[in-house]
């Protein structure tokens, strides 16, 4: 029986890290087209943030040689972006054992699902078995970038939960408590960073995230796909 893994890979220096760390209140989970060689394109969903701001933190990417905005949907865009460097050249002289790295593109996966923050990527992936499993995590442990969230057989009931983290389920009661979410709103964001003592930036951005994993896990499976 497979498995199913959600594990963070805190590497500043995987694709669009660049991107999310200079754009912290928004969300960013990627996608990438492996059959396209060794410079598979990146699609990027972003939810939340300046545009303009997103667009800025594309154009200065050192690991990004062009992008394209190819829809929208009220708060999310949806981008193409070819790299400027193949994953050999991006992460070699970051990864002791780059060989490695290559043979995770022919293990027994799937990985569904890229999060990426301004340490990492969060990864959830489906594996054939623990062998394939343990090639990723081995991998990751042996450069110091794998810390494991979650991880059941296929098949097994989900764990309780929503998805959120521990840090963003507190930003979201908080800002429910303060009446962050009244109409018309009882507190600032401001009001919600103080309490939590956490900056406004992170304040926003765990927020953010919070709402998108809510929308993804409740309403967005049933949207239909962006008019492209």
């Amino acid at each position: 029986m497979g498995l199913v893994a959600e594990f963070d890979i805190p590497c500043e220096h995987l694709p669009l890290v660049g991107v999310a760390a200079a754009v912290p209140e928004a969300a960013l989970t990627l996608e990438l087209q492996y059959n396209h060689g060794e410079r598979p394109p990146f699609l990027a969903t972003v939810t939340g943030g300046s545009p303009a701001a997103i667009e800025r933190a594309f154009d200065d990417a050192v690991d990004v040689a062009e992008w394209t905005l190819v829809g929208r949907a009220g708060d999310t865009r949806r981008y193409q972006a070819l790299p400027a460097l193949s994953f050999e050249e991006q992460l070699g002289p970051h990864l002791d054992d780059l060989e490695g790295l290559k043979a995770l593109a022919t293990a027994d996966a799937i990985i569904e699902r890229i999060d990426v923050t301004d340490e990492g990527w969060t990864q959830t992936g489906w594996f054939a078995d623990r062998a394939a499993f343990d090639a990723f995590r081995e991998f990751w442990q042996r450069n110091d970038c794998f810390r494991l969230r979650r991880l059941t057989r296929d098949g097994d009931p989900e764990p309780p939960g929503d998805g959120l983290t521990d840090p963003q389920r507190e930003a979201l009661r908080t800002a429910y408590e303060l009446g962050y979410f009244d109409v018309p709103r009882g507190a600032s964001l401001e009001d919600v960073a103080a309490e939590l003592d956490i900056s406004t930036s992170s304040a926003s951005e765990r927020l953010r995230r919070a709402q998108t994993q809510l929308l993804e896990e409740s309403v967005a499976t049933m949207w239909p796909p962006l008019h492209r």
